[in-house]
Formats: structure tokens, sequence, C-alpha cells
């Protein structure tokens, strides 16, 4: 139960490799998979979650390990938190950047193309602003976290 069989610092690298290989891959599939998950979203990270787990601890069900692991996860996600805080080069690698969808009434198909959202969430985005098209709006962004933010036109 407490005895691991491999050494602590294997489990170490397994968990750091795993983190940074799956921040990689969830980069690549686009900010919009993390801010807005659907029932499939979910589904997805609960079996890439299970995936992985092996490659993490190496076969070892002992509670050692799973602290090891945990530890290691935590403490390389405030890492990189930290890292994401100090450095914006850091932050646009991790994170991403804002994305333009509309700028003073005029659409970016390529952009909602690019960042796979679809007109009928950018519409509801718009209604929950309060406007009822395109041409109501003064600016409409993809945020980091996968949001849609809107500011109207004045007037």
């Amino acid at each position: 139960m407490w005895v691991i069989s491999l050494p602590w610092w294997e489990f170490v690298l397994r968990g750091i490799i795993v983190y940074f290989f799956l921040i990689v891959l969830l980069r690549l599939t686009g900010k919009r998979q993390i801010g807005q998950m659907a029932p499939f979203d979910l589904v997805l990270l609960l079996v890439l979650s299970n995936a992985v787990q092996n490659a993490m601890n190496g076969g070892d069900n002992s509670i050692t390990a799973g602290v090891v692991s945990a530890v290691t996860l935590v403490g390389v996600n405030w890492l990189v938190g930290l890292l994401t805080y100090k450095s914006k080069r850091m932050e646009t690698l991790v994170e991403g950047r804002p994305e333009v969808l509309i700028h003073n009434g005029k659409l970016f198909a390529k952009a909602l193309q690019h960042t796979k959202i679809t007109q009928h969430e950018l519409d509801t985005a718009l209604r929950s602003a309060g406007c009822a098209s395109a041409d109501e709006v003064h600016i409409a962004m993809l945020e980091t976290d996968g949001s849609i933010s809107v500011i109207a036109k004045k007037g």
C-alpha cells in the first residue's frame, strides 16, 4: 500500500512530462475547447485523464505514488501559473491571445473559422450582450478562457 515500485523522482519526471504534453495537446485544440465545455468535451477530459494515468504512475497503484504524482502536478501547475504571471511571453505561449471576431460591425469570418466558433455560438453571445446583429457591435472578442465578450456600439 505504501511501498513504491519506482524511484520517487521517476514519478515526478513522468508527471512533468504528462502535464506539459497535455498542455500542448489542449492548446492545439484551441481556446474554445477549454472555456466552453459541452458534455462530450467533459467525457473527453475524463477519458484523457484515464489514458495518461498509467503513463504517470508506471503501473504503481500505491498511495505514495499517487501522493507524489498529485504533488508534482499541483507543483508544476503552480509554477506554470507563476511563470505566466511574470512573463508575457510565457502567458501567450500557455494561454494564447484574445482573438477579434467582430470589429465596428465587421464580422471576421476567417477568425470564426480559425477558432471553430459557429455562427449560432456567436449569435448567442451577441444576444446575451443585447445585440441583435454584428452591425450593433463595436467589438466581440474570443477571450483566452474561451468566453466571448461583446461591447455594443454606443447610441
